[in-house]
């Protein structure tokens, strides 16, 4: 493996770190609040059952 191939891997390990840490933990307020602004049409199954369950249903 090149040294340009370990750049590309460490960066996108990096940014995906980083795009995953930012995201507030389900169930809290905070994602309650996102999910009420997201289109419900855009939401998952998983996503869907969540806030059923941690925001309508406490």
């Amino acid at each position: 493996m090149s040294v340009s191939k370990f750049s590309v891997a460490g960066f996108a390990l990096v940014l995906a770190l980083a795009v995953t840490g930012c995201a507030p933990e389900v169930g809290s307020e905070a994602w309650c609040k996102q999910m009420s602004e997201k289109p419900s049409g855009d939401w998952t199954a998983n996503e869907a059952a969540d806030y059923a369950k941690h925001c309508v249903f406490k």
